[in-house]
């Protein structure tokens, strides 16, 4: 095969694009303290928020999945009225300014919203401020990642497969489980990890909605620019260990479920 010929310009102007990416990472990584990583990954401060940082991202992820396929089902395979704004609306939130969300979210769930108001007066939930209210803003921001790589999957999927099954029997629900789901198994596993990632680094919505409450509501983002204040050496590191899951989650998508080199 014959090598194509680059010119220079177009080599130029990438080489400036790589570097406008791989130096504040190459910073980071040199500027950490790494003979006390150790030491403050230990400390129970940050145990604490990685903790809760695993549970309420790990919580959005679950909810995302029960809600998001669903949603992402009817926008690939039904058509109706408005499908497209719906669909734009739901999906808001990955463009949204974070901040933007979390004060969306108070207007919608705060004592004095617009469901919110009546969950504290007649149940007596208050979610703002609260763990839960950390997993809903998780949840609000990162779920639209799952829903448009799981609509992707469903919508280049054969669906002879489906149709096959169906001639031979088999229910709908029985179609959906044995078929559907293995054949968008590698979108539905790259939408939810993509979803979880998403979810772990969010930052403007937690703490706009759910406030940085040591123990409650300080997750790992929250954590860092609380030390960026106090303890800078510190904050470099929890950085860092929230860079490595970032990278690792990009390069197990493109190596093991997009299928390429």
């Amino acid at each position: 095969m014959r090598r194509q010929s680059v010119p220079i310009v177009v080599i130029a102007l990438a080489t400036v694009g790589v570097a406008f990416f791989v130096l504040p990472l190459l910073g980071l990584v040199l500027r950490a303290p790494w003979r006390d990583a150790f030491k403050t990954l230990a400390e129970p401060d940050t145990l604490e928020a990685l903790k809760l940082s695993l549970i309420a991202s790990l919580s959005a992820t679950g909810i995302a999945l029960v809600l998001g396929v669903p949603m992402a089902w009817i926008y690939a395979r039904v058509e109706f009225p408005g499908r497209a704004l719906l669909r734009a609306l739901t999906t808001l939130p990955m463009v949204l300014p974070p901040v933007v969300g979390g004060i969306a979210l108070l207007l919608a769930f705060g004592r004095r919203g617009l469901l919110g108001s009546w969950l504290d007066t007649t149940l007596g939930i208050r979610l703002p401020f609260t763990t839960a209210g950390v997993i809903m803003a998780e949840t609000f921001v990162a779920m639209p990642f799952l829903i448009l790589t799981v609509e992707a999957g469903l919508r280049s999927m054969d669906r002879r497969y489906e149709e096959a099954a169906r001639t031979l029997g088999a229910s709908r629900w029985r179609v959906f489980a044995q078929v559907t789901l293995p054949l968008i198994g590698p979108s539905l596993a790259a939408g939810a990890v993509v979803c979880w990632a998403r979810a772990l680094g969010e930052f403007g919505a937690t703490i706009t909605f759910a406030g940085n409450f040591p123990g409650i509501t300080q997750t790992m983002p929250l954590a860092v620019y609380l030390l960026l204040e106090t303890n800078q050496e510190a904050s470099y590191i929890l950085s860092l260990v929230l860079l490595v899951i970032s990278l690792g989650v990009l390069i197990g998508l493109r190596d093991r479920w997009l299928g390429t080199a």
